[in-house]
């Protein structure tokens, strides 16, 4: 059930930034629950406190807006993570700072992956919205991260893993347990994203791919 919400309302185009950002927040919350199909303009007009007008002059439809959400979760992620690609850090240093700035993006937005995995697993990677996703955001971190593990390779820091399987490895360990949180709460009656948790797991991962990966 969605919740009713309450408070002062944003419905004036006075303040762009401020009402786009909240339509944007509460557009994820709402994607993340119910997917695309099932998401509802009118609930997530009502979470972010504006009225439906103003979501459809900043978004012209729903589809327009789940693009939108899209561009907010991974713009955020190129940013967190380029810099630390483009830095001047050895291979080693270099891919431990960017595993822990990818888990701690993760961690501080724990509903992103369960916003795109769903729609994506149902339209596939042919679409136009998938290509250019890729084309914008994973390509350029997937160069560089091969770069990096090249670099890795020649300095002998690295087994000589193949980037086409263990790059999505990596994110998969990452994203799968933020995926998988509201299970595991469940089935094992603790909370996975407490604090306490998180700071295990991030170190677990860490570890984990560090064994896979360093010499």
């Amino acid at each position: 059930m969605r919740p009713h919400m309450t408070g002062p309302r944003l419905g004036t185009r006075g303040r762009p930034e401020e009402s786009r950002a909240s339509i944007l927040k509460a557009a994820v919350a709402e994607f993340a629950e119910y997917g695309v199909a099932g998401a509802r303009t009118d609930a997530i007009a009502r979470a972010a406190r504006v009225n439906k007008a103003l979501l459809y002059y900043y978004f012209k439809d729903k589809d327009a807006l789940y693009e939108a959400v899209l561009d907010h979760v991974f713009s955020g992620l190129r940013a967190r993570v380029m810099p630390v690609l483009e830095s001047k850090l050895p291979p080693r240093q270099k891919m431990l700072a960017y595993l822990g700035a990818y888990f701690d993006y993760i961690a501080a937005n724990p509903r992103f992956p369960r916003v795109v995995q769903g729609e994506w697993m149902r339209s596939g990677p042919g679409t136009v919205r998938m290509q250019r996703v890729a084309r914008e955001y994973f390509r350029p971190i997937f160069e560089k991260l091969v770069g990096v593990l090249q670099e890795g390779f020649r300095a002998g820091e690295f087994r000589a893993v193949n980037p086409m399987d263990f790059l999505p490895s990596v994110a998969a360990v990452i994203v799968f347990y933020f995926t998988a949180a509201p299970l595991m709460k469940t089935l094992m009656k603790v909370d996975p994203l407490s604090a306490k948790r998180i700071r295990e797991r991030r170190a677990f991962v860490l570890d984990f791919i560090s064994a896979a990966l360093f010499v």
